[in-house]
């Protein structure tokens, strides 16, 4: 069966609320006949989801093109405030997620506050943002979507009108209107300067609010100030890996934009200051070092002789806006009427903003000194530095591979380098990092990909010059497969000054090189690659002086190689096989978790996923990709965007201080049950995938991938090479396409036939019942198959040429997911898929009968499409389904 047995949906009264006003929206905008259809299709669907007897008529067959286009607009902005309603309304932190509970619940366990504090010292968790495209929704969308929420704030609160004097309800109906009538879908393809824009504005928004305001509360909690541990990353403009588009001129938008932005707040919080801080030195001490920068600022109005706290804050913006002007290259939206010298630093500006506080702290037992505005200053200037969020670099290793090779080739040290096995090449690679020459110069001629790539770096040489080194720390090496991956970058560096080994031999790199282990035998490959690059002594002391060695571990393409079982359990051994390398060179392990918003491509709870990392493996350090949809729905709100950053902080909290809550003996059966498991999922998994004859063209035939390739959201192109093979398709298409076609493949298959076949299910019941880790695969697990539809995708499956092929294959899948279903009621002892999660269970069901119709519109799109049909309204259906699918399920993509 596919359906659970009907139960009463509590509806959010939110969604009543919001609702009610889009249906009034469309009757006035789109008129009676639109609202009509649509109500009817809408109580149709409900109907028959509901199981009401003689629910057939699905109102769908009396649409025309236009009436499509207009019903598909209405049902997606449906979804679109549902979401913003159950984001408001749901408890945004699971239980025991804050960092206070976090604490408390560590100190009865009998962890100190000491060790807690001991931890944070040394942690350093970031939150990644990419350009990832599975963002299906214009930002013009997403910013109305936000003007609501806030209205709705201001209606929790009692309030009836705005500040500007508008009545709040009617304001709300104006957001939703202006909804209405805003075209979703992008007509241009996004650039990569528009990915940069768009990021920014979230670290603007909501990043610069956020982060001060979070850590404050967290000094109250803990009663201490703990260090800047939580910090803000990107790889928009610095991902290269299958993007011709970013170069070195998107590297230098990027970190030009994000100095812009976080240089530009720094002024206006310094300009708030100066207008607070208004002490007379006639009423009130004033310590030396305030007397000090007031004389230095230059500030003679005579107005302020008398306030020294207002003069010296004059002569922190001259400085503040003296180094607007050298980062940026423009004069700053306020100029400084003073002159200043720039700040050298980051820690320059802020050691005068700390004299300041240490000063109001000399007087009224230090209530002016470090809360408020001039504290949540002193945390951003911590965090953001001069830069706003650290950028990466990302490349594919064949890259890396060939413009070594050519560096080699023209210097006359290797004229055949992709021919040497991997020891040679190792040797050699060596002995070229053991000393300072640059294999190429200005007269070194070299092809238009060397030169791009050398360009970059010379580009991240010139940005820690002008941002300071924390502007970039890391390079990402895409499919790393061996040692001589990860020496190659570094050769690469050094051609740009950024890799020297010193008078006394010791390496030195400001930029730390990270492998990305990606497929499952990459991921099995991870501790040996890692254990020779410890054993060369100049790796060894690299890792030394920065005291930790990042690893990046991938989801999405391992889970598109192995399946979703296989690819959960590899990435766990990886990351427990890599722990003893790790200690044994001692040297901090740090993972990278690449992330998605897709089951099938890592999503899922946040808090849920590090918790179940293996134990002695987060130590208080992680970072996490934030992709696409993933960043409008975690922090597309400031109040969004705290709770779900605490998540992060309090389970990486509690994934390092914890006891493993598995004793010795039953992590051992429990593992070996996950071997077996793994081993099955993954033969199931690849024989249908990858070795079944004709898979291919049925996937591409029974899912809307083409048609997703035409959708406009991402500067990067779906696939790295031509090849229609899927191993060389992206992982997001893959994901995608499956889940728009309801199948939700990498999110389960495989696993139903893993499960099925094991024999002892009362261990599968008890790892359900006391293994993080097997609850969290099952959760997810569990959260797919409740939104994906076997029906709708049989519907999807006749699109497939080969009836004959159509029958056999989704027959397999269809199968599949019978045994995934049942295999996990059983190993849950539940009677029905999300029974133990009503809240979800009725997010999903609440939603289903507003997703079938845009389904069966699409395929009936697709088919005229297919057909030849050239009416450009049927393409823009087709891609306004595929957004309002998106929509509805969330993590999609």
């Amino acid at each position: 069966m596919n359906r659970t047995a009907p139960q009463p949906i509590q509806q959010n009264p939110d969604i009543r609320f919001l609702g009610k006003m889009l249906g009034d929206v469309i009757r006035a905008y789109g008129g009676e006949k639109l609202f009509r259809q649509t109500e009817y299709i809408r109580a149709a669907s409900v109907d028959r989801h509901r199981g009401v007897e003689g629910a057939v008529d699905t109102g769908l067959e009396a649409l025309n093109l236009d009436d499509t286009i207009a019903f598909v607009r209405g049902f997606m902005l449906f979804s679109l405030l549902a979401n913003l309603a159950e984001d408001r309304q749901s408890n945004l932190q699971e239980g025991g997620s804050t960092l206070a509970e976090a604490v408390e619940r560590l100190r009865a366990e009998g962890i100190s506050a000491e060790q807690v504090g001991e931890l944070l010292g040394q942690s350093l968790i970031v939150p990644v943002l990419t350009a990832h495209p599975t963002e299906v929704r214009r930002k013009s969308m997403i910013d109305h979507k936000n003007r609501i929420a806030a209205l709705m704030r201001l209606r929790d609160n009692g309030q009836d009108v705005t500040e500007s004097g508008d009545r709040i309800d009617e304001a709300i109906y104006r957001q939703i209107a202006l909804l209405w009538q805003t075209r979703p879908l992008r007509r241009e393809k996004l650039v990569v300067a528009d990915e940069i824009e768009n990021a920014r504005a979230y670290m603007e928004d909501v990043f610069l609010v956020a982060l001060p305001k979070l850590y404050a509360r967290w000094e109250r909690d803990l009663g201490t100030r703990p260090p800047s541990f939580l910090r803000l990353g990107s790889w928009i403009g610095g991902d290269r890996d299958g993007n011709p588009f970013v170069n070195a001129q998107t590297l230098d938008t990027a970190l030009s934009r994000g100095a812009a932005t976080v240089l530009g707040h720094y002024l206006e919080c310094v300009h708030h200051l100066g207008a607070e801080i208004s002490i007379s030195s006639e009423l009130a001490h004033v310590p030396q070092a305030v007397l000090d920068l007031a004389e230095k600022s230059g500030d003679l109005a005579s107005s302020r002789a008398d306030e020294p706290y207002r003069r010296a804050l004059s002569g922190v913006y001259a400085r503040l806006a003296a180094t607007y002007t050298r980062i940026v290259g423009e004069t700053p939206p306020r100029p400084s009427r003073l002159e200043g010298e720039p700040y050298s630093s980051p820690d320059s500006f802020r050691r005068d903003l700390v004299a300041i506080a240490s000063a109001l702290a000399s007087e009224g037992k230090g209530a002016l000194s470090s809360g408020g505005a001039l504290g949540r200053l002193i945390r951003s200037v911590e965090t953001f530095g001069f830069h706003l969020a650290t950028l990466d670099l990302r490349q594919n290793s064949d890259v890396h591979e060939r413009v070594v090779a050519e560096l080699l080739r023209e210097a006359g040290v290797e004229p055949a380098y992709l021919q040497l096995d991997e020891d040679a090449r190792v040797a050699l690679l060596t002995q070229e990092l053991a000393h300072n020459r640059p294999l190429g110069g200005a007269a070194t001629a070299l092809g238009e990909e060397a030169n791009s790539e050398l360009a970059i770096l010379h580009a991240a040489a010139h940005a820690h010059e002008i941002f300071g080194q924390a502007a970039i720390t890391t390079y990402i090496i895409s499919k790393t497969t061996s040692l001589s991956d990860m020496l190659e970058v570094y050769v690469l560096l050094k051609e740009a000054g950024l890799y020297r080994i010193d008078a006394n031999d010791a390496a030195d790199a400001p930029i730390m090189v990270v492998p990305l282990f990606e497929t499952i035998g990459d991921l099995e490959a991870a501790p040996a690659i890692m254990t020779a690059f410890f054993e060369l002594p100049a790796m060894k002391s690299l890792a030394n002086a920065r005291g930790h060695q990042e690893v990046m571990i991938g989801y999405s393409d391992s889970n598109k190689d192995g399946g979703y079982l296989t690819s959960t359990w590899g990435l766990n051994q990886a990351s427990l096989a890599l722990a003893p390398v790790f200690e044994a060179a001692g040297v901090t392990m740090q993972l990278f978790h690449g992330r998605g918003g897709a089951v099938g491509r890592g999503g899922g709870s946040a808090f849920g996923a590090i918790q179940a990392q293996p134990h002695g493996t987060v130590n208080g350090r992680i970072r996490i990709t934030e992709q696409g949809e993933v960043i409008a729905a975690k922090y597309g709100t400031v109040d969004n965007a705290v709770a779900n950053l605490e998540t992060i902080a309090s389970a990486t909290l509690l994934a390092s201080l914890e006891p493993d809550p598995v004793p010795r003996a039953e992590a051992d059966r429990f593992s070996a049950a996950m071997d077996q498991l793994s081993a099955s999922a993954f033969a199931a998994y690849r024989g249908l995938v990858y070795e079944t004859d004709g898979f291919t063209t049925f996937f591409r035939q029974m899912t809307p991938i083409s048609e997703i390739a035409t959708l406009k959201i991402g500067s990067r192109p779906s696939s790295r090479t031509k090849s229609d093979r899927i191993e060389d398709l992206r992982a997001i298409p893959w994901v995608f396409s499956w889940a728009q076609a309801r199948v939700m493949l990498p999110g389960w298959y495989g696993a139903g036939q893993a499960l099925a076949d094991f024999e002892d299910k009362g261990l599968l019941r008890a790892m359900a019942q006391s293994w993080p880790f097997f609850q969290t695969i099952l959760a997810n697990m569990e959260m797919v198959l409740a939104k994906s539809d076997m029906e709708i995708a049989a519907h999807y499956a006749t699109l497939v040429e080969d009836k004959a092929r159509s029958e056999r294959l989704f027959g397999e899948i269809r199968s599949g997911w019978n045994s995934a279903h049942d295999s996990l009621l059983d190993a849950t002892a539940q009677s029905a898929l999300l029974e133990a999660s009503p809240s979800l269970n009725n997010s999903i069901r609440l939603r289903m009968p507003y997703i079938e119709p845009l389904n069966h519109l699409q395929i009936e799109l697709m088919k005229r499409h297919r057909s030849g049909e050239e009416d450009p309204r049927i393409a823009e259906g087709i891609q306004l389904t595929i957004n309002a699918v998106a929509t509805a399920l969330r993590n999609s993509g």
